[in-house]
């Protein structure tokens, strides 16, 4: 970066400090009291399943924000610079999506078997339509060796562990790079990015493996962490459509961010709209074709139950196609739609809202009643899914809100700044 263009953006004042913050936080632990709650009204499995729901949710969002800040070094993009910053600020929130998701360890070493049945070898199969007990299952003895509860806990302190360093190195990297201006912050985040795409892509899917596709651990998929990637950009890249469009209406945005940033941003929203259709079609496509009853059985749980009547989860699978993937895909494909902040944030706020509609279609039909059919979607549970989502979703924002004044607004000696404030189609 030239002195001049330095000298140009030295002057930027720290992001200011935004009113309001306590307001998420106080939000957020009224939402986890509630989902807490659950846990005497409803019994602990009812509550602990809202709560993963919720991490599973929040989880995949923030891994695409660490995503976007890699693949933007990748590329060497210039024009989603001045978006970084706002990234960076989002990925803080790593440390405290790792303290919400103690609990769930420790209810799995207290009642081994309330959420993930492996982990008890005496579950009883039977009230999941199975038979005999964990223990005794052939499948679970060829699976074991990765399916141990202190495994199990390894793998998850490790993924926290490869997104909490991965994000406060970006972190470190760029704030830093505001003071001194040194080019080898952007050369050493290139690098860390090249090694953090394939960590941070195999310990989302293991993760998504570990924490969702093991509550029926006799299912086969092998797009399923591909699917969680797919679901967890959406929902960033909606989240960052939304922190836009509320920085240009507040005006702290102003001059920065432009209508060809929401284009860009409006652009991958609609690329990986058709990525999870593509993705979540094969899948069920394979399955379907190969017609293997120990792959099909988890569709056909979410499709009928044991007497041939419609499941409500068939219902919620046809609005997450409609839904999830034609409506936005449609809307999308408008110009104006992404250009305009009062068009495009009502798709990010429906896309949010149905990628939380399909994380719960993939975790909560796990828990089953009597005839071994998956509790219906509206139920008691959805309360305290609900409350929990809120709850870790308030966290999240007030995580973004207290990093925000900590660091100039935009990187203004990033090598490319000049670049990202002057971006035009």
């Amino acid at each position: 970066m030239s002195a001049s263009s330095a000298s140009t953006y030295s002057s930027v004042p720290a992001a200011p400090a935004l009113a309001g913050s306590s307001l998420p936080l106080g939000l957020g632990v009224a939402g986890l009291v509630v989902a807490v709650a659950g846990f005497f009204v409803d019994g602990p499995q009812a509550a602990a399943a809202g709560w993963l729901t919720a991490l599973v949710f929040w989880v995949g969002i923030a891994v695409g924000f660490l995503f976007l800040i890699m693949l933007g070094y990748i590329f060497d993009a210039g024009w989603s610079v001045v978006l970084r910053r706002q990234l960076e600020h989002l990925v803080s929130v790593f440390k405290w999506l790792a303290v919400l998701f103690l609990p769930l360890l420790v209810l799995a070493w207290a009642k081994p078997g309330l959420l993930w049945h492996w982990m008890d070898p005496n579950f009883d199969l039977s009230t999941v339509g199975g038979h005999g007990t964990v223990g005794t299952d052939v499948l679970y003895g060829k699976k074991s060796g990765f399916l141990s509860l202190g495994f199990f806990t390894v793998r998850t302190v490790a993924y926290f562990g490869v997104w909490i360093g991965l994000a406060a190195v970006f972190r470190r990297n760029s704030f830093t790079q505001d003071a001194d201006g040194e080019a080898k912050w952007t050369l050493s985040s290139r690098k860390w990015a090249a090694a953090g795409l394939a960590l941070t892509a195999v310990s989302s899917t293991f993760a998504a493996i570990d924490w969702v596709k093991s509550l029926e651990y006799h299912w086969f998929s092998t797009m399923y962490g591909v699917w969680y990637f797919s679901n967890g950009m959406r929902g960033a890249l909606s989240v960052l459509a939304l922190v836009c469009i509320v920085g240009l209406a507040r005006g702290t945005f102003t001059g920065v961010v432009n209508r060809t940033h929401l284009y860009d941003v409006g652009k991958l929203m609609l690329a990986f709209t058709v990525f999870w259709a593509y993705i979540t079609f094969s899948q069920y496509f394979l399955i379907w074709n190969a017609n293997v009853p120990e792959e099909t059985f988890w569709y056909n749980l979410r499709e009928v139950l044991h007497d041939g009547a419609p499941s409500q989860w068939k219902w919620v699978g046809l609005a997450i196609l409609f839904g999830y993937f034609l409506v936005p895909f449609l809307y999308l494909l408008s110009y104006k739609v992404k250009t305009v902040p009062r068009l495009l944030a009502p798709v990010a706020v429906w896309i949010l809202v149905l990628s939380l509609v399909d994380v719960c279609y993939n975790v909560l039909p796990f828990r089953k009643d009597a005839a071994g059919d998956p509790l219906p979607f509206l139920s008691l549970q959805l309360v305290w899914t609900i409350a929990a989502v809120v709850g870790v979703g308030g966290i999240c924002v007030w995580s973004y809100l207290r990093s925000f004044p900590t660091a100039k607004l935009i990187p203004i000696r990033d090598p490319r700044i000049n670049e990202s404030l002057s971006h035009r189609e």
